[in-house]
């Protein structure tokens, strides 16, 4: 156990470095935006002289250090600027925006962990046959099917042929449970599907090494039955390492879920930061990212620390 609060201890205080790390590249990246924000706020025709004023009064005009630091005092006050005019509180739309983009995210998660770890398991029981031949050849055609493409098709043969399901559009949960379902359906299987598919190997090739471990031999040898083992033992110890490598994918399958909610209109972070890019907001636009890049960053760091409670090889070094 003091090994597990050692590392644990250890993966917390990089937490900070990580994230000024993070907000650093974010904001020196964006500096290098094509267009003048002056111009989007006052319009092409404004004069020189109000352009240089609206700078001015913005601290544009500082140094990049001095934004930065600026930039970082407002971000521990959760404060991060306005957009272009009309101006709004930037934190207070991605407050708006986010969670959708985060039940987006879940939902994709949830899909892909059911879908892999079925389909995985399955091809390790009957491996080399008939099943494990099909799973495979699905696993590698999807994982090699982007998931923007995806969701075009399923649009297509769901929505567009069958009608059954809703193109696009967003219906909260509060307004209809049915309908909130039906409008994450098929941008979940988009999203989920590509990571699915990478993972179900991952699943059978850890299923299928621990199969062929010698106490498994040994069990079913002395009598114990083999769905016993398979149950008991098995999953167990080889789910650790998919159970890891789903967490990695929550980071992907977070920017994935931005391009979906362009795809099917859904009013998410997606929306956000398309409508900051053709608008030229630079504040808006970075707001997004950071968000993102941010949430990216603590996920990884829960699965870290998940990865230190459920595994008992770290425990024991």
């Amino acid at each position: 156990m003091e090994i597990v609060l050692r590392l644990l201890l250890r993966r917390l205080l990089a937490l900070p470095v990580m994230i000024l790390g993070v907000t650093a590249l974010v904001f020196v990246i964006l500096q290098f935006m094509p267009g003048d924000p002056a111009d989007v706020a006052l319009g092409e025709f404004a004069s020189a002289d109000a352009k240089e004023a609206w700078r001015e009064a913005r601290g544009l005009n500082d140094p990049l250090v001095v934004q930065y630091v600026r930039f970082i005092g407002n971000l521990l006050q959760f404060d991060l600027g306005v957009t272009t005019p009309p101006e709004q509180p930037i934190s207070s739309m991605i407050a708006e925006f986010f969670p959708l983009t985060l039940q987006l995210t879940f939902i994709g998660v949830l899909l892909a962990a059911i879908i892999s770890f079925t389909f995985g398991v399955l091809a390790a029981l009957h491996r080399d046959r008939l099943l494990d031949q099909i799973i495979r050849l699905f696993s590698v055609a999807a994982v090699a099917t982007p998931s923007f493409w995806l969701g075009i098709l399923l649009i297509q043969y769901f929505s567009l042929e069958l009608d059954w399901l809703p193109s696009g559009g967003f219906i909260p949960f509060s307004e209809s449970p049915s309908g909130y379902f039906q409008s994450m359906v098929l941008p979940s299987l988009a999203l989920a599907i590509p990571v699915c598919a990478s993972l179900i190997r991952v699943v059978r090739t850890a299923m299928v090494e621990e199969m062929d471990k010698d106490y498994v031999r040994t069990a079913i040898g002395n009598g114990v039955p083999y769905s016993t083992v398979i149950r008991h033992n098995v999953l167990r110890n080889a789910l650790i390492t998919p159970v890891t490598v789903l967490g990695l994918r929550v980071g992907y399958l977070l920017g994935g879920a931005v391009v979906i909610e362009q795809i099917f209109d859904l009013p998410g972070m997606g929306k956000l930061i398309f409508n900051g890019i053709m608008n030229n907001d630079l504040n808006l636009v970075q707001g997004v990212v950071l968000t993102i890049a941010l949430t990216f960053v603590l996920v990884n760091i829960i699965v870290d620390i998940l990865y230190l409670l459920i595994n008992p090889k770290i425990r024991s070094l």
